[in-house]
């Protein structure tokens, strides 16, 4: 072997040498803890009760019907805003109808049972249809639930009262008709924060 190759694996042995003792005498002290964590949704929950607020018949123009219901939170999140969404179908019986029947319905949202000459707002169905939610929000739920909404766990009691407008005119063409309606309360849950 020539003197280089002698020094080149001279100089190699001393290397892994060095590495070996290196590694050999570096230690540490370790340790390692896990944690365990959880997300979990809350839940939106909202009833009215009972489901059929009206069902009455044999009206006749200036007849009314009071009727009060029941908002509950059920679920764990507090609800923000309540919104109603109102649609209805009219069965005209005779086929002679040249109006809308829930443009004679009236509608009078009141603060309780009461004081049921406290109205928080009145409009008709036919405006009540054409209503955005929003609107309905406004003028109707929030004047009743205030900024703190419906909590977890409360109950709100409501009272509407429907009237059967007599215009003082021949209102002949509602004669044996019925008007459905479905409202829809849709609620919206509180702002998020923090935890």
């Amino acid at each position: 072997m020539g003197i280089k190759k002698q020094l080149g694996m001279g100089v190699m042995t001393a290397a892994l040498g060095l590495s070996l003792i290196g590694g050999g005498t570096f230690a540490y002290f370790s340790d390692s803890e896990q944690t365990n964590n959880t997300f979990a949704a809350g839940i939106l929950d909202l009833s009215v009760d009972p489901t059929t607020i009206v069902d009455v018949g044999e009206l006749k123009p200036g007849d009314y019907v009071i009727r009060d219901f029941e908002l509950q939170n059920t679920g764990s999140l507090d609800i923000e805003k309540v919104f109603l969404d109102t649609d209805y179908s009219v069965v005209d019986a005779k086929g002679d109808n040249t109006d809308d029947f829930g443009k004679y319905i009236e509608v009078e949202f009141l603060y309780n049972a009461d004081k049921l000459d406290e109205v928080i707002y009145k409009t008709t169905l036919a405006e009540l249809k054409e209503m955005s939610p929003e609107a309905v929000n406004q003028h109707i739920f929030y004047p009743t639930l205030g900024e703190k909404g419906l909590q977890s766990g409360n109950i709100d009691d409501l009272v509407v009262k429907f009237n059967f407008v007599d215009n003082g005119e021949d209102q002949n063409e509602f004669q044996g008709d019925s008007l459905k309606l479905a409202w829809t309360f849709n609620a919206q849950q509180a702002t998020g924060g923090e935890k």
